[in-house]
C-alpha cells in the first residue's frame, strides 16, 4: 500500500454562524457544505461565502449535475440548488449512522461511520446494490478519475483513502496532520480534495496524490 502525508494547500472558514462541518460537495464551481440546519456554497478561488438554503443537513452532500444530494439524519434528500425546494427523498441506508456521501456513474456511495462499511444504493429508491467493508471509521466518500476514495476519523487521527471499489482493499493512504480530522470529501476533479474538519468549521483543499 502506498502511504504518503496530507499536503494542506488552504484552509476556509471559519464561517460566520458555522460551528461544525458535515458533508462537502462541488458543483464544478462553487463548493457545498452542510453545517446541521444549512447547505453553504463557497468560491474556492477567493473563499467567500456565497449563499446558503435551509434545509436539514447533518452528514454527507453529494451533486449530480444538477441536483445536490444531503443526508438528513435516516433520510436522503434530492434538493433543487437553484430553489432550495426538496424534490424527493429516499431512505438512508445506515438508519440515521450515515456519513459521507458522493454521486458516481449514476449510484450514490453512503459512508456507514461506526459500522465502518460504505453503500452504492438506488439514488431513486435507495436500494443498496453493493457493500464495502472498511476497518477504520468511515467518514467521507469521493470519487475522482474511476478511484474511490474515503475519509476516516478514529482517536483523533484522519486519513484519506484510496480503495479497491469492487473489494473494498486500501490501496493508497494519505494522513492528516495529528489532531486534523475530516468530517467530509470530495474531489474537485482534479488535483485538490475539499476535506471538512468538522468542530473546527474549517473547510480545508489537499493536494491529491500523483497516480504511478
Amino acid at each position: 500500500m502506498k502511504r504518503s502525508s496530507a499536503e494542506i494547500i488552504r484552509e476556509y472558514g471559519p464561517f460566520p454562524g458555522v460551528d461544525h462541518v458535515h458533508g462537502v460537495s462541488y458543483d464544478g464551481q462553487n463548493v457545498w457544505f452542510a453545517s446541521g440546519e444549512k447547505l453553504n456554497a463557497f468560491d474556492p478561488a477567493s473563499g467567500q461565502a456565497l449563499r446558503s438554503i435551509d434545509v436539514a443537513a447533518h452528514a454527507g452532500t453529494a451533486f449530480d449535475g444538477q441536483h445536490l444530494y444531503q443526508i438528513a439524519e435516516d433520510r436522503i434528500h434530492k434538493i433543487d440548488p437553484q430553489t432550495g425546494r426538496v424534490l424527493a427523498t429516499i431512505p438512508a441506508p445506515g438508519g440515521g449512522g450515515d456519513s459521507g456521501l458522493t454521486w458516481a456513474e449514476g449510484t450514490l456511495w453512503v459512508g456507514e461511520y461506526r459500522d465502518r462499511k460504505i453503500h452504492q444504493i438506488d439514488p431513486a429508491t435507495g436500494k443498496v446494490l453493493r457493500t464495502l467493508e472498511s476497518n477504520r471509521f468511515v467518514t467521507g466518500v469521493t470519487w475522482v478519475e474511476g478511484t474511490l476514495w474515503h475519509g476516516t476519523w478514529e482517536e483523533e487521527e484522519s486519513e484519506l483513502r484510496r480503495i479497491d471499489p469492487k473489494t473494498g482493499e486500501v490501496l493508497e493512504s494519505v494522513m492528516m496532520p495529528p489532531g486534523v480530522g475530516v468530517s467530509g470529501l470530495e474531489s474537485d476533479g482534479a488535483q485538490r480534495f475539499f476535506c471538512g474538519g468538522g468542530k473546527s468549521g474549517k473547510v480545508r483543499a489537499v493536494r491529491r496524490p500523483v497516480a504511478s
